[in-house]
């Protein structure tokens, strides 16, 4: 069976879907917009269900033997109490090793995330992805539920949350102490407001995440690797204006913008999936890592 990409769908619905998963309309608003779009027998739900993730094939099994993996939990006191999340190391390591943190888009600790985690871990590094829901019975299993979960999480609490989960990897008796993060999306704009509380945070890299305000970006003395998709207009409406903090604020940072790619282009698992950008990131993101996390 052939994959669908970006290109196999109006920029209208794409437009509607992002609108739709970032919350901006409702499942019923997505569905009769994108209605006038449907042809050939297929209903405008058939077009959410395309544009919907699959788990299917995950790049890195949860079974890899080159791998130890488990759930773990940390106190947050001033979050929800406890975070827990995925664990991913290499299974063999001898020595200790620099901690990466891995924040989920706006769904919580789906299989792609545990995913991006494994991928993470056979590169040298322990991985760590909390699940946000965790306080709400974590992630559900269905993308549309945890959605509609995740817009009654306090995002003080949740953030606290995150922090607490990079303090505890940098205290972790396997760990270097050194820690860097990766978030997509939602966890783009937790990798950048890490960045803006940790002074010791040693590299952040946000796909297509909102920015922090420019008060909070004088607070960033973490280098920055910063991944844009060339059609993401809302994210790159704010870019202008945080570039000026970063360059006022003489941050350590790069920026690359993936031409011709949608928001949301590193997730192999929906057709908005981008393999010579995502596979173009993930090296530099890789490079990155391995260098400040030295």
């Amino acid at each position: 069976m052939t994959r669908l990409t970006a290109k196999d769908f109006d920029p209208e619905v794409l437009q509607l879907f992002d609108g739709y998963v970032h919350g901006r309309l409702s499942r019923r608003e997505f569905l009769a917009s994108a209605s006038r779009y449907a042809a050939g027998g297929l209903t405008a739900a058939g077009l959410l269900a395309q544009l919907s993730p699959s788990f299917a094939a995950p790049l890195v099994t949860p079974s890899d033997s080159r791998l130890k993996t488990s759930y773990e939990q940390f106190p947050s006191p001033l979050g929800y109490g406890t975070l827990r999340g995925y664990m991913a190391a290499p299974a063999n390591a001898r020595d200790k090793l620099a901690a990466i943190l891995v924040v989920h888009e706006n769904r919580g600790l789906n299989p792609h995330v545990e995913d991006v985690a494994r991928r993470l871990a056979l590169e040298g590094f322990i991985a760590f992805a909390p699940d946000a829901l965790h306080p709400l019975g974590g992630y559900p299993g269905e993308e549309d539920k945890a959605r509609a979960l995740f817009q009654k999480l306090d995002q003080v609490k949740s953030r606290a949350d995150f922090l607490a989960a990079a303090y505890a990897l940098k205290g972790l008796a396997q760990s270097t102490g050194k820690v860097g993060v990766v978030g997509f999306c939602y966890g783009g704009a937790i990798a950048n407001y890490l960045a803006t509380v940790l002074p010791d945070l040693a590299a952040a890299v946000p796909f297509y995440g909102s920015q922090p305000s420019a008060d909070d970006v004088r607070r960033i003395r973490a280098p920055l690797m910063i991944h844009d998709a060339g059609k993401d207009a809302r994210i790159l409406a704010g870019w202008p204006a945080y570039e000026a903090a970063l360059k006022a604020n003489k941050v350590d940072y790069q920026h690359f913008v993936y031409e011709g790619a949608e928001h949301g282009f590193h997730n192999d698992t929906t057709p908005r999936y981008d393999e010579a950008a995502a596979k173009l990131a993930w090296s530099r993101t890789l490079g990155f890592f391995k260098e400040k996390t030295a």
